[in-house]
């Protein structure tokens, strides 16, 4: 269903559950964990508007007619998803940019959120480190998703998953030649335009849930965010990169499950 210019799937009943997918991704990124989830919450999973089936310019709260995106329409899209669906309070869980996403959503709609889980949590780019997702924007709207999908398969997937599940290497490498090239682009300068959060307005209880092999939800980073949030867990996997609901599922399902009980 369409809902804020966002292709939306929901599944199951109970409370509600959001989850947001990362940069490259979709909601087909938690389908490892659904059927677990959906058995206790009414699970939503939104294609940002962007990504996946949702297009860029759609729907009155989103993107505007230059093909721009930003982190506060990504959150302004969950909040009216909310609202649609008549759910007071909701809990969320995000990957990636999806996690700094849903960090923003906590701090400025704090009665709106139940729990928060942060799965290879990202934290705004430091200045020095804004060009990178410019560039890769850049190269995307001139090369298409070819142009980049090879080197972040390389980089972002653990040595053990890269060596050992090939199903699953492919199914990340086919999210991202699926992505329409433009909303991956006005993904990547939403990520390298995006502020930092004010953390000390978090209240919520927050997993936080990376990978050992993590270089972009580093480990190292989850520290740093459990240290600035005030009620917050961290779990650390092993043999684990950075699609990681793709790379452990078993596991990150058990963790989001014991953590939203």
């Amino acid at each position: 269903m369409l809902i804020n210019g966002m292709e939306v799937e929901k599944t199951g009943s109970g409370p509600a559950l959001v989850l947001v997918h990362g940069l490259g991704g979709t909601g087909n990124f938690w389908f490892p964990q659904l059927a677990a989830l959906s058995a206790t919450f009414t699970v939503y999973r939104p294609d940002m508007r962007g990504s996946g089936r949702s297009p860029l310019n759609g729907g009155s709260s989103g993107a505007n007619g230059s093909g721009t995106l930003t982190v506060d329409q990504i959150v302004a899209d969950l909040i009216g998803l909310l609202d649609h669906e008549k759910i007071d309070r909701a809990a969320f869980a995000g990957h990636s940019f999806g996690s700094l996403v849903v960090q923003h959503l906590a701090a400025k709609h704090p009665d709106r959120v139940t729990q928060v889980a942060l799965v290879g949590p990202v934290r705004a780019p430091a200045d020095a480190n804004r060009q990178g997702p410019r560039d890769r924007a850049a190269k995307v709207r001139a090369e298409g998703m070819i142009a980049v999908a090879d080197a972040i398969v390389g980089a972002a997937l653990s040595p053990a998953t890269r060596a050992n599940k090939p199903i699953a290497v492919s199914f990340v490498r086919e999210l991202l030649l699926r992505q329409d090239p433009a909303g991956y682009a006005a993904t990547c300068e939403a990520l390298a335009n995006a502020v930092e959060v004010d953390y000390a307005a978090i209240t919520a209880p927050t997993l936080l849930l990376t990978g050992k092999d993590d270089g972009v939800g580093s480990p190292a980073t989850a520290q740093a965010l459990r240290d600035l949030i005030a009620d917050a867990r961290l779990t650390v996997l092993d043999d684990c990169g950075h699609w990681t609901a793709i790379e452990q599922p078993e596991r990150v399902g058990e963790a989001l499950t014991d953590f939203l009980k």
